[in-house]
């Protein structure tokens, strides 16, 4: 993708705001038992899009059962879902088609300026969207970043993190106060550990920043521009490679996480919150829990495409995820964490507990917000990336 000249989502100006929403801004209400009154019962505004099709570009465990299922048998629209796993497969489609064939997307916050550049997108018509709905917080993640030539991009549709998950059999007596991406390289998980390539990379460098041994202001510096990024990611790439065989697997999906752990020999990775989480709701002895440095945090919303043909449907569509009910349903069958007010009066007793179990003392405090990413940093991300995987 080239760089545009003009485009200010590497400005400093964006990088602030991405600072200004930190700490508890992602999940304030969120969780706040009883704070907000549930909404009613989820109706359908008029015929016109009451019928027809939906073709949604979608990760993959973000859409659990029954969500699309009940959101047919409520409006009368059939969806057609292409589900991913990385944010670079659904970029990779979205340049190769331009938006053709689907009506939505699901981009993650801190990749808006790519997706500006890649020129697919159409803004919201925010007046047939019940965006009074969503968290404060979560909808200030999309409009912060995802507001340009005055139209909003974005919304919500949930939030979580990347952080340590592990087998409580085999590695029993890990607790928060001691837990660290470093812990990933210890001696003992010599050959058993997984992640993914750029994550660990990450990793490595919270961890050194946190202990001294390579300041980054938690690794924000990395995004000030390509030389100070060298700088910090030399190091902590060879350091990568020199102790190689730590990993086990590079995991590049929810469903390659839960085998890593359940099949392959995994005892502790830097991974997603679903799939860990989804294993532990199950049964398995599976924790998941953020680390002293931070637990990296995101928000995945939905787009629209310029290239949509079923416009009507899509608002249905958001509107209909942007319902306490379905919002926790969400939240409910995937493990990551809802974004609409009311929500937590449907959350189980099983995800409240993961929730509080995963985000111990202060952790809520010390989240790590993934930044806009620049085209020259996801570029040179992916190089380190490829190197470490490949040596």
């Amino acid at each position: 993708m080239t760089k545009k000249p003009d485009a200010p989502n590497s400005s400093i100006e964006t990088l602030l705001a991405a600072r200004s929403f930190t700490r508890r801004v992602l999940f304030k209400g969120a969780l706040a038992a009883g704070t907000m009154a549930a909404a009613g019962p989820y109706l359908v505004r008029d015929a016109f899009s009451s019928s027809g099709e939906l073709n949604i570009l979608n990760w993959a465990d973000e859409l659990p059962e029954p969500v699309i299922p009940e959101f047919t048998k409520k409006t009368g629209i059939k969806v057609n879902s292409t589900p991913f796993s990385q944010n670079e497969e659904q970029i990779n489609k979205l340049q190769a088609t331009e938006g053709e064939g689907f009506d939505l997307c699901a981009p993650t916050r801190d990749r808006a300026p790519q997706f500006q550049e890649l020129g697919v997108l159409a803004p919201y018509d925010t007046a047939k969207l019940k965006l009074d709905n969503v968290l404060p917080a979560m909808l200030e993640g999309s409009t912060s970043v995802w507001t340009w030539d005055g139209g909003l991009y974005h919304v919500p549709h949930c939030w979580g993190s990347e952080a340590i998950a592990w087998r409580t059999d085999l590695a029993p007596g890990l607790t928060y106060d001691k837990l660290s991406y470093g812990t990933l390289w210890a001696p003992e998980f010599k050959g058993k550990m997984q992640g993914r390539p750029h994550s660990l990379l990450l990793g490595i460098g919270l961890w050194w920043d946190k202990t001294g041994k390579l300041p980054s202001n938690r690794m924000l510096d990395a995004f000030k521009d390509e030389a100070t990024m060298k700088k910090i990611y030399d190091p902590i790439l060879e350091f990568a490679i020199a102790n190689k065989g730590q990993v086990k697997q590079f995991w590049d999906s929810a469903d390659n996480t839960k085998s890593g752990f359940m099949e392959n020999g995994c005892v502790i990775g830097q991974t997603w919150d679903g799939p860990p989480l989804s294993l532990k709701k199950d049964g398995k002895p599976v924790a998941y829990m953020a680390p002293q440095e931070g637990a990296v945090a995101w928000i995945d919303g939905w787009s629209l495409l310029k290239a949509a043909k079923n416009t009507a449907q899509a608002y249905e569509f958001i509107n209909f995820i942007h319902t306490p009910e379905i919002s926790a349903m969400v939240a409910n069958g995937s493990g990551y964490n809802p974004v609409v007010k009311g929500a937590d009066a449907f959350l189980s007793e099983v995800a409240k507990k993961n929730f509080a179990e995963a985000y111990p003392g202060n952790a809520l405090d010390n989240l790590w917000n993934r930044p806009p990413e620049p085209s020259w940093y996801a570029e040179l991300r992916t190089q380190y990336a490829e190197k470490f995987k490949a040596a």
